[in-house]
């Protein structure tokens, strides 16, 4: 039993990769189709060259282009003239009536311009400078149609003229059409029964795999499945159509015909480095401004006398006095943990106030004359300034071991608290403050965009990656999810 379940297992992978290859196929076919529709009234005249009779069939089927009945009218007309050159000489009446009808319908040509429906005046206009230089008439095209199309100028080699306007006239000339309207009053366009079998395929498709991916997956519903397979929705859409290589890009790489992995890492890594940086920068440079801003407002001043002062409406969410419990919390650090560790260099600092205090005193600079009282001198010093430290230190110990103690230690921080409130609100100093902290402010916003913009771009963005890709490893994403 055990041997059946990896071999059913494989079958089904097997099974699935081959039809994503031939959905993948399915939509290549029909994205080139689209990429043809397209294009074709662009390159129309390209198409014709290449293709012409499709191209022909084309266009009158699903574009409702029609040849234009005065471009056509003029070549049944030299149409008409050749057949009868090979029966008649060009001196003959019937011959010259021709070549009369041609002269005054080249001319409605160039009054007319039956090119301009079609957007193609251009190419009378490229027809117009042929035909100048071929006749030699520079100055008016249709003096040249007049010339090109009289006895005098056809005799002096009427092959070879009539041979110059069917490989450079004729085909300029065919490649004018005329195009209907529709009852919306745009262009005809058919191509919409081309595309609808596509459109119901890809669209059933997709509520198919988006129903049996939400059923699969127990913590996901049938609209979270359609958003992991979002990419899928262009080929259902009736418009915006060029869209559709998104998803035959997706579906080429999940169904191994093409190998994107290393575009996508390379795109991951310039995109998601370059948003990094910016938001970062972004974020930094507002957290600023609104500290700058509340600076301004006077925000965090009422803040601080607020806290401080204990007042009324402000909000306590935990009924704790941080202030104070903070205060309390470092001085026990402080007594208990700093200081025993500072103690000798607090000593040498006593020490070195109470010998400078002791040698100013007179009776001391007499007796510093007396042998041996340097010495001494310096041992009492000593002495005493480990004493004192050591006194300092118990009495700062005891006073916070009772309540009492902790109780006159939080009316000092109280104290102190609103001594110095009291003091910033005298005079400017408020004000003062807080434009120095605003420039300082600024002076930090300008030299951190400075320094990322001299920062090494290529390092940041390498570091940026490298942790990218350690996270995405770690975890799996949607796209493997669908893609299974």
């Amino acid at each position: 039993m055990t041997s059946i379940r990896p071999r059913s297992s494989a079958r089904r992978r097997t099974f699935q990769l081959w039809f994503e290859r031939l959905m993948v196929a399915i939509a290549t076919a029909n994205l080139l189709l689209v990429a043809f529709d397209l294009s074709y009234i662009r390159f129309r005249d390209q198409y014709l060259k290449v293709l012409p009779q499709p191209t022909t069939w084309y266009g009158q089927t699903f574009k409702g282009i029609e040849g234009h009945r005065v471009t056509d009218a003029y070549l049944e007309d030299v149409a008409a003239l050749q057949a009868t050159l090979e029966t008649e000489a060009l001196e003959s009446p019937t011959v010259q009536q021709h070549l009369a009808d041609l002269q005054q319908s080249s001319v409605n040509l160039i009054d007319e311009n039956p090119f301009a429906v079609a957007n193609k005046s251009g190419t009378l206009e490229r027809i117009k400078q042929l035909m100048r230089d071929r006749t030699g008439q520079e100055n008016s095209s249709k003096d040249a149609f007049r010339t090109f199309w009289s006895q005098a100028h056809l005799e002096s080699d009427l092959s070879e003229e009539l041979d110059f306007f069917n490989t450079q006239i004729r085909p300029r000339i065919e490649t004018n059409y005329w195009r209907s309207i529709g009852f919306n009053g745009l262009p005809t366009d058919r191509f919409w029964l081309i595309d609808s079998p596509f459109i119901i395929l890809f669209a059933t498709e997709f509520l198919a795999r988006t129903y049996v991916l939400s059923r699969r997956h127990a913590n996901s519903n049938w609209f979270d499945a359609m958003l992991w397979r979002i990419y899928d929705v262009p080929l259902f859409l009736p418009f915006w159509r060029w869209l559709r290589v998104v998803p035959v890009v997706v579906r080429s790489n999940q169904a191994q015909l093409s190998h994107l992995d290393s575009l996508q890492s390379r795109l991951n890594r310039l995109l998601i480095s370059q948003f990094a940086v910016e938001l970062t920068e972004v974020v930094f440079l507002r957290m600023i401004d609104q500290v700058q801003n509340l600076i301004k407002e006077g925000q965090i001043s009422r803040w601080v006398f607020e806290l401080t002062a204990g007042k009324e409406n402000y909000i306590d969410l935990n009924d704790v006095d941080e202030v104070q419990t903070i205060a309390k919390r470092l001085t026990d650090i402080i007594v208990n943990k700093v200081l025993p560790e500072i103690k000798p260099d607090i000593d040498a600092v006593l020490s070195h106030t109470v010998t400078g205090a002791i040698a100013q005193a007179p009776a001391y600079q007499g007796l510093s004359i007396l042998p041996g009282f340097t010495n001494l001198s310096g041992q009492l010093t000593q002495q005493i300034s480990a004493e004192v430290s050591k006194n300092l230190y118990s009495s700062l110990k005891q006073a916070l071991a009772d309540d009492k103690g902790a109780d006159l230690m939080g009316k000092l921080v109280e104290s102190f608290g609103q001594h110095l409130r009291d003091e910033l609100q005298e005079g400017n100093t408020l004000n003062e403050l807080q434009l120095l902290i605003t420039a300082f402010l600024e002076e930090l916003k300008v030299n951190y965009v400075e320094r990322i913009a001299n920062d090494d771009v290529e390092t940041r963005q390498a570091n940026t990656y490298r942790l990218y890709s350690t996270t995405q490893k770690a975890r799996p994403t949607p796209a493997n999810i669908v893609g299974r």
